[in-house]
């Protein structure tokens, strides 16, 4: 496909990178206001093949069902469940988004793509114990975790997840809670699937093999994006009126060469990652939850070790990880120079205070990076007691980048989560950080769309195809039992999860 003549009429929205929050923003944008010219680009040969693509992650819906790091204890003990509800929300906004796009042939049959699949937080030791059971108590003020069983019973753990208490014989107590409802979502597909629709539509267009090389907004508030077409070798101008960096990894590196003056003191501190993944079909039917541990003391909160049942193409399977690590690379499918290339003036200070803050963060991926098969294996142990080597197999998950932010006097900060950046008339934006994204991006899209688009975002018509799409936008499920009760369970239908 012909990309477009420079000196023509310019489209309307160009969004970089095809994974999930491009999918979503066009998504969106296309629902919205059919008529807009909205064109893809992504430097590899097919879409979802870094963040998005299913070994790259967990699959895990983030819903904080089970994820005890958006539950930190204060100093008093008591359980901060701010983020949890936060998170569980935007969840319910994506699977609204995707039951919707499901009804409009957007999305394939929801077996596909998601399904209904405990979620189970497990501890072991007194203060852990502690913990877990303070944590289910707090959040039982909110109707988004209606339904969360808890128990320290080691037989009834052992009925919902066997292989994490069979020849378990460590003396300590053990505590679990599940939720039923929890979810294992293929992300890859969502992103395809939406990516393939988009390219369907008037005005829509995916441009796979297509690398971006540089961004300038021109005298005339335009934006000129550099494209290569790496099958040909070719180098042309386009030229857009709002520009969407959602390049995981490479977002940084793109926002950087925009000169906008909100990209000044970023930086980004790159975590790779690696599972354990379980050859024994034997050992992959006996295990169906999503069990999540706690993390180590220092390590990154997308490190919390989980033991996951997945589905990949149809295909159950089990994974034990992630193991993080540290490499300089952005992008699973980019170059050991990117780190280094995204140093400059404006951001090597505040790189340099956070990793001097960091240094244990640091310590930890390097020493996670050189473990070894029977050291992983031992790991895995912890959590699975009857674990041998010869059943499990190293697989290569995802690359992430975590946010380094000036934090306004002199010094950096290093963040977790997203974080969108745009300039000051809301004509680019750009995309950084890692999890809980995937999970989050229809809220996070949404949210994008009002501060890059406020007068079409509040107007009467905006607000009623949106309010089509997503039914619980503008209010708070948390706070409204009944109506969270009511989307959730039609939710639920329309995704074919009413039951397991």
């Amino acid at each position: 496909m012909e990309l477009p003549d420079p000196t023509g009429q310019p489209v309307d929205v160009v969004l970089i990178g095809a994974g999930i929050m491009s999918a979503t923003l066009g998504t969106l944008l296309r629902a919205l206001e059919p008529t807009r010219s909205i064109h893809v680009y992504e430097r590899l040969d097919r879409a979802a093949a870094e963040s998005s693509a299913p070994w790259s992650n967990a699959g895990t819906g983030h819903s904080a069902f089970c994820e005890l790091n958006y539950t930190p204890p204060d100093a008093d003990g008591s359980i901060d469940i701010t983020k949890a509800i936060q998170i569980a929300e935007q969840f319910e906004v994506s699977k609204q988004l995707w039951a919707g796009m499901t009804k409009c042939g957007a999305l394939p049959n929801p077996r596909r793509f998601i399904r209904r699949i405990p979620h189970i937080s497990f501890v072991s030791g007194h203060k852990p114990v502690e913990f877990l059971s303070n944590r289910y108590q707090t959040l039982q003020s909110s109707p988004l975790f209606a339904g969360m069983e808890y128990t320290e019973d080691p037989q009834i753990i052992a009925s919902w997840a066997p292989l994490i208490m069979d020849t378990r014989e460590d003396p300590e107590p053990v505590a679990a809670t599940r939720m039923h409802i929890g979810t294992d979502v293929n992300f890859g597909t969502i992103t395809k699937c939406l990516l393939h629709h988009l390219d369907g539509t008037d005005g829509g267009q995916l441009h796979l093999a297509h690398e971006v090389l540089n961004i300038r907004q021109t005298d005339t508030g335009l934006w000129e994006i550099s494209v290569r077409n790496l099958a040909s070798g070719d180098d042309q101008r386009i030229y857009a009126r709002f520009v969407f960096i959602g390049a995981g990894g490479g977002s940084l590196p793109l926002l950087e060469k925009t000169g906008i003056p909100e990209a000044k003191g970023y930086g980004g501190f790159p975590v790779s990652g690696q599972w354990l993944r379980c050859t024994n079909r034997d050992i992959i039917e006996k295990h169906h939850a999503k069990v999540y541990g706690m993390a180590e003391v220092g390590a990154p909160p997308m490190s919390v070790p989980h033991l996951d049942s997945r589905f990949i193409r149809g295909r159950k399977e089990l994974l034990f990880g992630p193991y993080a690590g540290f490499s300089t690379k952005f992008l699973k499918h980019g170059s050991y120079t990117d780190l280094f290339r995204s140093l400059g003036f404006n951001n090597i200070v505040p790189m340099m205070s956070a990793g001097a803050r960091n240094i244990d963060l640091t310590r930890y991926l390097v020493g996670q990076a050189l473990l070894g098969t029977e050291d992983r294996i031992h790991i895995l142990r912890k959590h699975l007691p009857g674990a041998k080597s010869a059943d499990w197999e190293l697989q290569i998950a995802g690359q992430r980048v975590q946010i380094i932010k000036s934090d306004g006097k002199g010094g950096g900060v290093l963040k977790f989560g997203t974080e969108v950046v745009t300039n000051k008339t809301g004509t680019i934006a750009a995309l950084l950080g890692a999890s809980p994204g995937a999970s989050t991006a229809a809220s996070i899209m949404v949210g994008l769309l009002e501060r890059c688009f406020p007068e079409q975002f509040h107007s009467a018509q905006w607000q009623e195809k949106l309010h089509a799409l997503i039914p619980s936008l503008g209010h708070s499920l948390h706070n409204e039992p009944e109506r969270c009760a009511r989307i959730r369970a039609e939710t639920l239908e329309q995704l074919k999860m009413a039951t397991p």
